[in-house]
């Protein structure tokens, strides 16, 4: 089984159009709300996924670990992180999976910067991600091509080794940090973004990197 794990918070205006350029790409989407307060909650259900709610906002990392036991409760085989905000392209999933199969890899990270096909704004491109992937060095000792663009497939035995411990934005880096520490076999594939107006900020990127710089996980 391969579920669609979709962090959402206040996304009534998106998640409908997530949900359906999902479906036919994975076996079950599950939406995990953030405790919106706007009709996320509703309008995801009445699409047609399966709906865990959040009773308080504790940010995206904890949604995700959400998923993922529910993905473990269900023995899903594989997992698929893909953000509400309807900035990724589905088209990107099956041949990911299947490189990722292709490669004996037990987790595949997305990344923007294989390729030019996502159109990343100037001030994310030249500023933001180059501090993030330079504060992510410092936290994952290896250099990923690109760090938190969200897009992520992991298999069953990644999630019975990872509990995600980071509730908000730091998860990003805590994710790749434990893979490499558990000498998961992980590759990178180039992904599409396409960033709108409504999408993440200037603001939000300024969050990640507080996050990262005051998060003090452990790879375990």
């Amino acid at each position: 089984m391969f579920i669609a794990i979709v962090p959402a918070y206040n996304e009534e205006k998106r998640i409908v159009t997530v949900i359906e350029k999902l479906e036919g790409h994975v076996d079950r989407i599950v939406v995990i709300d953030d405790s919106s307060f706007d009709n996320t909650v509703s309008l995801a259900r009445n699409a047609g996924a399966i709906v865990l709610e959040h009773t308080v906002n504790r940010g995206q990392g904890a949604a995700l670990e959400t998923g993922h036991a529910y993905a473990r409760s269900v023995g899903a085989e594989f997992v698929l992180h893909f953000d509400g905000d309807d900035q990724m392209d589905p088209h990107d999933i099956a041949p990911a999976l299947a490189y990722m199969k292709e490669k004996k890899a037990q987790a595949l990270i997305g990344s923007r910067r294989l390729d030019e096909h996502s159109t990343v704004p100037w001030f994310k491109r030249h500023i933001l991600l180059p501090i993030g992937k330079m504060i992510n060095h410092f936290f994952v000792r290896e250099r990923l091509s690109d760090v938190h663009n969200g897009f992520r497939i992991l298999h069953k035995s990644v999630l019975d080794s990872i509990v995600i411990e980071q509730d908000k934005m730091a998860h990003a880096t805590e994710i790749p940090a434990k893979i490499i520490a558990k000498k998961i076999a992980f590759v990178e594939f180039p992904v599409t973004f396409t960033y709108h107006e409504y999408g993440q900020g200037t603001l939000s990127g300024f969050t990640i990197i507080k996050d990262l710089l005051f998060s003090k996980f452990i790879s375990k």
